[in-house]
Parts: structure tokens; sequence; C-alpha cells
């Protein structure tokens, strides 16, 4: 009895964490998984402990079922935190990191941004928070 609950908890969690979101941080390695699948990097620059907007699209967009599974075959997502509370302070490194894509793609410091760039690198768009489902989101980004 004790293994068949093992088991089924085990499956469970690999079930759960194969439809988790996979964030990267870091731009270079973003650009060569885009580059090695094919897809658009979804560059996310948000206040995660701050910015109402970006709260709000986290979890009605980034969050959803919808968006997970299709950005899976679709995105490289690519997240640009900035967060205010101590508890919350990204390393000095992440925080260098953050502060360069800032000049390169949110100079004007709009939050939430959200960049749509090819696999080089290369705006192809740029959004922000909308009130939309996560599918009119990913008709959104598709067509940038």
């Amino acid at each position: 009895m004790k293994k068949i609950i093992y088991i089924s908890v085990i499956t469970f969690l690999f079930a759960f964490t194969a439809k988790a979101q996979e964030w990267q941080t870091d731009l270079k390695k973003a650009t060569e998984i885009a580059s090695a699948k094919n897809q658009k990097i979804i560059l996310v620059f948000q206040g995660s402990d701050w910015c109402a907007p970006c709260i709000k699209l986290d979890k009605k967009i980034w969050s959803s079922a919808t968006f997970k599974n299709y950005a899976k075959d679709h995105f490289v997502m690519l997240k640009a935190d900035f967060p205010r509370r101590k508890k919350n302070k990204l390393s000095e490194e992440q925080t260098t990191q953050n502060g360069k894509l800032a000049e390169m793609y949110n100079p004007e410091g709009h939050f939430p941004l959200v960049v749509v760039l090819d696999c080089d690198g290369n705006v192809l768009g740029t959004t922000g928070y909308k009130k939309a489902t996560p599918q009119e989101y990913i008709n959104l980004l598709s067509s940038l």
C-alpha cells in the first residue's frame, strides 16, 4: 500500500513539474534556447512585489494553464524582475543583468513591459498589461 501511495505522489509531482513554466533569467541562455527551438522570446519586465498590473499579469496570464501549455512549445520566457522589498532582493549579479536588459529593451522604465524578441534578440514588438483572457493574450503575443 505504501508503494502505491509513494508512486502516486511521485507521478503527481512529475506531472505537475512537467507543466510548470520555466522562466529564464539570462538573455544569452534564452537566445540559445530560442535558436535551438526556433521560438520567440517573451521578455517580461516586472516589479513582482510592488507593481499591481505586473502581479495581475502574472496571476491571470503567465500562471494560467492555457498560457503555460501554449508557451512551452512556442515561447522562451525571460524575466527581468525589479523587486523592492528586502526579502525579495535578487543577487547582485541578477540585479546587474536585469539592469542591462532594461538599458537595452526598457530604457523608459515601463512596468509591466512585455517585449517580444526573435531568437537573435531583435525586438518584434512590445505590449503591457491588457485585460484579456490567456488565449487573447497568446494571440496578441503571436501577432507581434
